[in-house]
């Protein structure tokens, strides 16, 4: 902005050129825009000559009196016009200027603050003035005093004013503080969680193979001392240790191990090759990411973290629910032990120092650690007889179990109450002891010779009661309904029973005797399905192609089952018709 005023003022001659209006350059309103130098006309010798007076210097004066003649009124007045034109023109710049200024410094809202507070000030004023009139009026005695009054106006000002300043010099000093103790509601804030994806989801377990690592060597380490893997390490550290609780330094002693490791840790991290472990670490071999996966691939790493992730929870549950139980009282017999102990504790705390007590303990855990335990893992039964926390530990119960012991109790009262009355009834004539349990045995479509169309008795072997979950798989049917059937599978003494679970009907369920059977073979169909796609596969006459029971988790407990009532019922056969 000053660069515009400054070529605006200055174009043309400088001011310091325009000494008088007379001297100044002509201007217009044309003129005024652009640099247009001022031409004085000048006389050539010849016409000084010509304009000179051969008798005296008169003549000079005339010819200055002709040239102040040629200018004119209105070359003056456009001169003039020119200067109130820059006039205005600084006048209206000067005028932004100060706009922007008080925009900035915010004068205006100021100054009519200021305004509101001395028109409060002046109300304030009246009505004290008010009230001391009216005091003095009421009480003419009180006139006296009326300059103390005014004293203590003052000192009330100063007072105030003090007060002030002081408000003024805490907030500047403490207000940030004070703003970081003001209460705010809390934001709920809504996480987006990623989606499934295989690459994402190999990173985040090897990000927690590698973030688990420390734990893992330290337990290892840990374990490795209490085993007295390397003698002189766990000789030297029983020493330390025992040294370090009796003189009572066990807490300044594990506080400089935890320096020492830091102090490892980086010199490490700065480069330096140090191996501070028991046990010898062995590198793995890390294995390359897979860009691109196939279906069955990604299908056998989601099914892998999965039981890993059931494994894990599994072993997590257990430890909770027992810790539950032990303070529930589900085992009296437990839970009283550990009430004992804690009554002991407690009296102990009470009258013995502490400094006793935490060398009892001290000197407890260090035997238990490197010595006790280290004779209860090479000797299993001594652990199972003397060993107390493991004991408590292994006989608590988990909900499962409980579960599992109260249906146990149930059934039991039911079978005592049914052979109760049993033996009250008088049982029906010509029919065996097995013959009679296979009538009450059934599936969940109802009973298992009715659902197949069998004798009544068939029934399953004690293997395979429950049966086996399966899919299936008739090869020699084009369509997808009849290719695969999901259902359970059965061994007889003479039949292979497979009772698929889609349809009421028993046209879709499948018999298959076992004398009709040519082959049997171990099958695998495709490792994405559950029980890493394994089988069995069985050839009957009627079928071109084998018949596959895919799908299976426990196939080798199945096919050793069904092979084996095969061999029995084809060598029983084969005997019968030599």
């Amino acid at each position: 902005m000053l660069k515009k005023l400054d070529k605006i003022r200055f174009r043309g001659h400088k001011r310091d050129e325009f000494l008088d209006l007379a001297e100044s350059p002509n201007a217009s309103d044309t003129e005024c825009g652009d640099e247009i130098p001022v031409k004085i006309p000048r006389t050539s010798t010849r016409d000084n000559e010509e304009l000179r007076d051969p008798a005296g210097p008169g003549t000079i004066i005339m010819a200055s009196g002709v040239q102040d003649f040629n200018r004119t009124e209105s070359d003056r007045l456009n001169e003039i016009k020119g200067h109130l034109e820059i006039a205005l023109l600084e006048k209206h710049f000067l005028q932004e200027e100060l706009r922007k200024l008080r925009e900035e410094t915010n004068a205006e809202t100021l100054r009519q603050e200021l305004e509101k507070e001395r028109q409060r000030r002046l109300e304030l004023e009246q009505r004290v003035n008010e009230v001391l009139k009216a005091r003095t009026e009421e009480a003419p005695a009180a006139q006296q005093p009326a300059k103390p009054q005014t004293q203590a106006n003052g000192t009330d000002k100063r007072s105030h004013t003090v007060s002030s300043r002081l408000q003024k010099w805490f907030c500047d000093k403490f207000g940030e503080y004070v703003e970081d103790f003001r209460f705010q509601p809390e934001e709920n804030t809504v996480e987006t969680e990623e989606p499934l994806s295989a690459r994402r989801l190999t990173e985040n377990m090897r990000r927690l193979k590698r973030g688990a690592k420390p734990v893992t060597n330290f337990v290892k380490n840990l374990s490795a001392l209490s085993d007295w893997y390397s003698i002189y390490t766990s000789a030297i550290a029983f020493i330390i240790y025992m040294n370090a609780v009796w003189h009572g330094w066990a807490i300044p002693m594990f506080l400089f191990l935890a320096i020492l490791r830091l102090s490892l840790n980086y010199l490490i991290a700065r480069g330096w090759r140090i191996q501070w472990s028991i046990v010898p670490e062995v590198s793995e071999p890390m294995e390359p990411p897979k860009e691109d996966l196939t279906v069955s691939e990604k299908f056998q790493l989601v099914l892998d973290v999965a039981q890993k992730a059931q494994n894990l929870f599994g072993k997590m549950a257990d430890i909770l629910e027992k810790i539950k139980n032990l303070f529930m009282w589900v085992q009296p017999e437990i839970t009283q032990k550990l009430y004992i102990a804690l009554w002991a504790a407690f009296i102990a705390s009470c009258f013995l120092p502490y400094r006793i007590i935490g060398l009892a303990m001290g000197l407890y855990a260090g035997i238990k650690f490197f010595l006790i335990d280290f004779i209860f893992k090479r000797c299993p039964r001594l652990r199972a007889k003397y060993d107390t926390p493991y004991i408590i530990w292994t006989s608590l119960p988990t909900d499962p179990q409980l579960k599992e012991r109260s249906n146990a109790t149930v059934s039991r009262r039911l079978q005592t109450a049914a052979s109760r009355s049993y033996v009250g009834s008088s049982a029906p004539t010509g029919i065996s002891k097995d013959e009679d349990t296979s009538r009450f045995h059934s599936t969940k479509r109802g009973n298992f010779h009715e659902v197949f169309n069998l004798s009544e008795n068939e029934r399953p072997l004690a293997v395979c009661e429950n049966g086996w979950r399966c899919c299936l798989i008739n090869r020699d049917r084009k369509m997808p309904t009849d290719y695969i059937r999901n259902g359970v599978l059965y061994v007889t003494e003479n039949y292979l029973c497979f009772e698929s679970s889609k349809s009421g009907s028993s046209k879709r369920n499948k018999v298959i005797k076992l004398t009709d059977i040519t082959d049997i073979q171990k099958y695998k169909v495709l490792s994405v399905l559950p029980g890493s796609g394994m089988g069995i596969a069985v050839s009957t006459p009627s079928t071109q192609k084998p018949l596959v029971f895919g799908a299976m988790v426990h196939r080798d407990e199945a096919f050793e089952t069904i092979f084996n009532q095969y061999v029995k019922i084809t060598s029983a056969s084969s005997s019968s018709e030599s």
